[in-house]
């Protein structure tokens, strides 16, 4: 298992192409060969994060990744976690004895390819795990792969531990912080040492050492003081910083919840976080990776209208056109020609839909690929399962003009014409869809002996295939349905005779039974069937979007979002949902790097891989006009907008290539040309390619904030990959919800959810930190300079009372309420002009220059603070009686004047103002002048030393010290107060932003 993981890792898995050999009924080898058992792996599947063996290392690593516990640890010495049991599946088959051998490939991830060896076996014949029995009783089959082996488990990405910027900016200026409380220590030390080594400055009269100190070792000692001023001092780094931070985190992510605007009544639920540790991270994002199916759209597919021979007849619409014009004498509901007959039984045969049959008490609904709940259909009616949806809406299509299929038994399909009368016809062969052919055929015989191959298929790949006259006719109706944004398929036929029959019957059989080389045999000959076909005629389906997915699109990318699809659909139908939902504008240049495009007899495929990528990194990024000036963000694009389209085979090529050193080269031209279009579409893309995908950009230069969304299982290993994995509550079940960190009933809901909350977050929880290091600053510098008056005593300025309910009591609770509720623009405004959401792109609020401002306003409020008070103690009589102010109450004094400033600071900066704002920050400058009477106006029993007795009440009978108070915090806040005066806000909604932020960065 850990050979296979390593393989995983390094991409080996998909270059294994050694066959595996399955004896059915554990039957031997034969008696001329050795026989080595085989061994196979159990099936046993582990998707825990954490087991027995590893969670302590584990857990102990994600911990010390946070500095400030490490630091804490070692603070502690001066002065376990959830445990993930072992998922394990463990299924067991009684299977008959049956004397067969199959052999196949090696375990791999790829979910559309897999080779058997066994009466023509193939991917058709393969279940996955998790596959659900449908439509019949029991079935017999071998396992062929179990455990760790299974594609879902080769396609499943293992948890990680997610990190906001955010944490990583703390750990950044914690060491910033740690720098200058050892800065401070050392200081301190070594100008006692140099301030004692002066004659009677160690040993004055009044202070005589013992013989103990004396004998001490002199290094030890200065270590000694050494430590003793890191705990002076130590309150410089903000430990209640992390309890606060936590507390915003987990409290301020119930208003994603409580949000009536994410409430769906079709299911009943809003939205659901799992990962409060995330929140700003939705501040933050750059690359949104977003699955199609059941995300950008419904996958719920209409049938619209279908051309034949010419004439254009509209399902919503009982009228025929022809050429454009309309014709009266002909309506829908009356088809007598032969061609309209030829077409419907085109629909109705040219499929792979099977009929589901309803129970006494089941309601019959379609299904796609094993999901239920697509339509609801009248009893009278049969549901479908299929594995696409269009092909199930070509089917009830069909029915709208009066042929129903009525089902496949034993290679028999049934259909009912309009004339109610069963036709039945022998299903010889399925030629199936694949990417690179981009159409599908089914050879069948009818009862009077002919054979017939029907063939549909995008129209660039069946045009070429049928006479040219026949072209001109379809051609104008496909591309106004595909401009309108309608997925159009085109439907051909062809008679074979017995001699070609048989030729492609024994060609066919051959190919399938083959080991080596199947899909270039299986591709020969279905190119050799589909030759010289009539065209009878051209559908129109349309895929329904998601409610608003086109206008979410758009908001994201005007925030300046880059936007990549990633599916497993195949390219046209993809192509066309992103012209729906806008990602691709008709002016949109595409850059196409699929297997199509790789063909050439002239160039290896790598070798033409190279070509195109050197060819479109000249044109999107080498020709590309400069960058505007002043912009720095990657999604700033060029005058002409580029599009790039990639297939799973291609990105496999690129990704593992035959010489590893291509690699890099292959990615780095890759990602600049992405960088540089307006969206990228992934399609037919395994789930371990979306999460490979989605590794590379998030690993590439910048490190830049990716998001995931998804509805379905497949779309797990992406949601965990990614930055920040968000789940839609859809109908393919909730393994996306169940693995995401947020999770929402619709794709609409992604605008407001990153737009608003997401800016909000990020801008509250960034304000928090940086107020959080500067009124600590602001604490510890007076502090630091009242060494410098005490011998370097490390006398506390501060009562040790004041010292242990500054951050506990007097300042935490307006900054928390200030990271709950702040709303500096509304989240009307926020909504409305999504270029806001740049104002606050790649961590702004927390780079160096904000820090910095933040750092530089508390040094200088610190030394107004210390300095200001000193200046009032040159008067030594402060009092009416001609008593003098104590050490005591110059530390009070400063402390006060601390207090006061830090608040209203906050109070400055506080845009939208709640009841819970005024009573909290009114409430804690009100505590402080209770706490600080009362602490200091009883005599406490449990205290030696009563260092506070009516030291604030004294200190208030002073006029000076009033005076010197008020003086000194409108000094301190004056700076404030005049940068948001003077500072001049740039564009057109930047007054709001540019009234809050810190520093014009």
């Amino acid at each position: 298992m850990l050979r296979r993981r390593l393989n995983r890792l390094c991409g080996g898995d998909e270059k294994r192409v050694d066959s595996r050999t399955i004896y059915v009924g554990h039957r031997p080898c034969p008696d001329t060969e050795a026989f080595i058992p085989s061994k196979f792996c159990d099936n046993r599947i582990v998707s825990s994060k954490y087991t027995v063996w590893n969670f302590l290392p584990k857990n102990l690593f994600e911990q010390f990744r946070r500095i400030a516990n490490f630091y804490f640890l070692i603070i502690f010495l001066v002065q376990v976690s959830e445990l993930s049991s072992f998922i394990i599946c463990n299924t067991e088959k009684d299977l008959q004895a049956l004397p067969a051998t199959i052999e196949c490939e090696q375990p791999q991830p790829d979910l559309y390819k897999h080779y058997l060896a066994f009466l023509s076996l193939g991917p058709e014949n393969l279940l996955l795990k998790g596959a659900t029995l449908k439509n019949t009783k029991k079935i017999y089959g071998v396992a062929v792969y179990t455990g760790m082996e299974t594609k879902m488990a080769l396609n499943y990405q293992g948890k990680s531990q997610k990190r906001s910027a955010v944490e990583k900016s703390i750990n950044a200026f914690l060491l910033v912080y740690l720098c200058i409380l050892i800065s401070k220590a050392v200081v301190c030390t070594t100008l006692k040492y140099v301030w004692q080594s002066k004659e009677g400055q160690d040993e004055p009269w009044y202070n005589q050492k013992t013989q103990k100190e004396k004998d001490t070792n002199m290094y030890l000692k200065m270590f000694t003081d050494f430590l003793s001023f890191m705990v002076l001092f130590n309150f410089i780094i903000p430990v209640s910083m992390y309890v606060t931070v936590e507390m915003q985190k987990f409290l301020g992510s119930f208003f994603i919840t409580w949000d009536k605007d994410f409430f769906d009544p079709e299911i009943q639920e809003g939205a659901l976080v799992n990962t409060s540790d995330l929140n700003e991270e939705l501040g933050q994002v750059e690359y949104v990776f977003t699955d199609k199916t059941g995300t950008l759209t419904q996958n719920n597919m209409e049938f619209i209208e279908c051309c034949i021979d010419g004439f254009q007849y509209k399902h919503r619409d009982t009228r025929c056109e022809l050429d454009g014009f309309t014709v009266t004498d002909e309506p829908v509901n009356k088809l007598q020609q032969k061609k309209e007959e030829l077409f419907l039984r085109a629909l109705c045969l040219c499929h792979t839909v099977q009929v589901k049959e309803a129970g006494s008490e089941e309601v019959l609904t379609d299904q796609v690929d094993g999901i239920d709940g697509m339509q609801p259909q009248p009893e009278e009616e049969r549901g479908f399962i299929a594995s696409s949806p269009d092909e199930i809406a070509l089917v009830r299509g069909a029915m709208e003009y009066g042929f129903t299929f009525l089902g496949l038994e034993s290679k028999s399909m049934k259909i009912k014409n309009r004339e109610n009368n069963i036709e039945e016809y022998k299903l010889l062969h399925v030629l199936n869809f694949d990417p690179v052919r981009r159409r599908m055929s089914v050879i069948v015989q009818t009862k009077s002996g002919e054979t017939l191959l029907f063939c549909k298929g995008a129209d660039s790949s069946i045009f070429p295939r049928v006479k040219p006259e026949e072209v001109d006719r379809i051609r104008m109706h496909v591309e106004r349905n595909a401009t309108e944004g309608y997925r159009t398929l085109c439907v051909a036929y062809k008679q074979l005779s017995a001699e070609e029959y048989a030729v492609a019957d024994t060609g066919l059989r051959e190919a399938r039974l083959t080991l080596q080389d199947r899909e270039q045999k299986l591709m020969a000959m279905y190119n050799q069937v589909e030759t010289g076909m009539s065209l009878i005629g051209a559908t129109a389906v349309e895929d329904r979007l998601q409610e608003e997915a086109a206008e979410t699109m758009e908001a994201l990318q005007g925030a300046g979002m880059k936007v990549w699809v990633l599916t497993g659909d195949k390219m046209e139908t993809a192509k066309s949902t992103c012209y729906a939902c806008r990602l691709f504008q008709r002016g949109t240049e595409l850059l196409e790097l699929t297997v199509r495009t790789l063909e050439d007899g002239r160039l290896k495929r790598e070798e033409k891989l190279l070509e195109l990528l050197r060819d479109y990194h000249r044109r999107a990024v080498q020709d590309a006009p400069p960058v505007k000036a002043g912009v720095t963000r990657s999604w700033s694009t060029a005058n002409q907008d580029y599009g790039f389209i990639i297939d799973g085979a291609t990105l496999s090529l690129m990704m593992n290539p035959p010489r590893e050193a291509d690699a890099s080269q292959y990615r780095s031209l890759f990602l600049q040309i992405c960088q540089n279009c307006t969206a990228v579409l992934c399609c037919r893309m395994a789930p371990l390619q979306k999460a490979q995908i989605v590794k590379m950009v998030k690993n590439s230069k910048g490190s830049p904030i990716t998001l995931s969304i998804g509805d379905g299982a497949n779309d797990v290993s992406m949601i965990l990959e990614a930055h920040v994995g968000i789940g839609i509550k859809g109908k393919e079940g909730r393994q996306a919800v169940r693995n995401s960190d947020y999770a929402i009933p619709k794709l609409k809901h992604l605008k407001k959810l990153l737009l608003a909350h997401g800016h909000l977050y990020y801008v509250r929880i960034a304000h928090l930190v940086q107020y959080f290091f500067y009124k600590n600053l602001c604490f510890i510098l007076p502090q630091f300079l009242y060494q410098f008056f005490c011998g370097y005593s490390q006398q506390p300025l501060y009562d040790a009372a004041y010292l242990t309910m500054y951050n506990i009591c007097f300042t935490s609770m307006p900054i928390l309420a200030y990271s709950l509720l702040e709303q500096h623009i509304s989240m009307e405004i926020l909504l409305d002009n999504a270029a806001l959401y740049r104002e606050i792109a790649n961590n702004a609020m927390l780079r160096w220059r904000p820090f910095l401002y933040w750092t530089v306003l508390g040094i200088f409020q610190g030394l107004l603070f210390f300095f200001g008070v000193r200046f009032l103690f040159s008067n030594p009589a402060l009092q009416d009686n001609g008593q003098v102010f104590g050490n005591w109450s110059y530390g009070t004094i400063v402390f006060t004047v601390l207090v006061f400033t830090v608040t209203l600071k906050l109070a400055l900066d506080t845009r939208h103002w709640t009841w819970i704002n005024h009573f909290v920050i009114w409430g804690s400058l009100a505590f402080y002048v209770f706490f600080s009477f009362f602490w200091g106006g009883i005599i406490w029993p449990f205290l030696k030393q009563q260092r506070l007795y009516f030291v604030f009440a004294n200190m208030l009978s002073s006029v000076s010290a009033w005076l010197v108070i008020i003086i000194l915090i409108l000094l301190s806040l004056l700076p404030e107060i005049l940068l948001v005066v003077l500072r001049k806000p740039r564009g057109p909604h930047s007054r709001q932003v540019y009234l809050f932020l810190p520093f014009p960065f």
